[in-house]
């Protein structure tokens, strides 16, 4: 009886060994990396790819990878300035810090038909892969405005309900009351400043409710005699009536991290039953100043 030709696969610890895996791994990120490597074992089992021609596909497939899923593109287009293709190319200095980012590239352009595409296709395309819980990701300006038009989009001329332990301020002197008010939207307090419990919001639910708001005080912590109800709770008495749950988790993470296990993440809200997670991009990955929405695809 023939040796199965699987076996003959290179298995995914002697791969990451290579020591040209290994660099790109410090260059690509482990996960891009793993990718790779798992797509050159899946068409080895599917018989499109000798087992032994996967180690030298692995080490091509991660020379050849960009550190940015951005395509430069050529500006024929006459105008310098230009929103589509990434506004003004980049100073010598941003360049050194951002390379990937550096000149003109198809930021809002599809190349295949020279039409306007979707703005931030590539940074939803990745922020989707990294948080597979959610259906759809928005990117904006910074976490105030990704409170503010969920809650527009909810609630705008209905409640918001939310504990009154919740009514935090954040940075650059946001208020949440104010932030809810500038959307039209009318805040109907539950609870007290220590203690919110479950039949709070349920007794304040009704006709008028436009979503249900938890929000994670970032860099404060109530200690003592306190209590709160988790999303999972939330989504119950939510679920039950319909109404849309929304979790600020302020600047959390998108997946949990065991380095810091007491930070939020969205991939756990989500997985709890949140319909929608706002959080600030620019603290959770630490890249320019950025807002995201992720959650249920037609809430987005």
């Amino acid at each position: 009886m023939s040796e199965d030709p699987r076996r003959r696969i290179p298995r995914t610890d002697r791969l990451l060994a290579i020591a040209e895996v290994g660099a790109a791994r410090r260059r690509l990120g482990d996960q891009v990396v793993r990718s790779l490597v798992r797509e050159a074992q899946d068409r080895a089992r599917r018989g499109e790819l000798d087992p032994e021609d996967v180690e030298r596909t692995v080490v091509d497939a991660v020379a050849s990878r960009p550190a940015s899923t951005l395509r430069p593109v050529l500006n024929a287009t006459g105008v310098v300035v230009h929103t589509n293709l990434g506004r003004a190319p980049l100073s010598e200095a941003a360049v050194e810090a951002l390379v990937a980012a550096s000149g003109y590239v198809d930021v809002e352009l599809d190349l295949a038909t020279g039409l306007r595409s979707r703005r931030g296709a590539a940074t939803r395309a990745a922020l989707l892969q990294a948080c597979p819980a959610a259906g759809d990701a928005l990117v904006v300006n910074n976490g105030a405005a990704a409170l503010v038009l969920a809650t527009t989009a909810l609630a705008a001329g209905r409640e918001v309900v939310v504990s009154r332990g919740e009514l935090i301020e954040i940075g650059a002197g946001f208020r949440l009351p104010d932030l809810i008010a500038s959307t039209g939207a009318r805040l109907r307090e539950v609870g007290t400043t220590n203690r919110t419990h479950l039949h709070d919001y349920a007794e304040a639910l009704g006709p008028e409710t436009g979503c249900l708001l938890k929000v994670h005080p970032s860099n404060y912590r109530l200690t003592g005699f306190t209590s709160e109800a988790t999303l999972a709770e939330l989504q119950e008495i939510a679920g039950t009536h319909g109404i849309p749950l929304v979790a600020d988790l302020g600047s959390g993470l998108l997946r949990p991290d065991e380095a810091v296990p007491d930070e939020p993440d969205a991939a756990t809200a989500l997985t709890a039953g949140a319909d929608l997670v706002v959080a600030s991009g620019d603290k959770l990955l630490g890249g320019p100043q950025a807002g995201l929405v992720l959650g249920r695809a037609d809430l987005v």
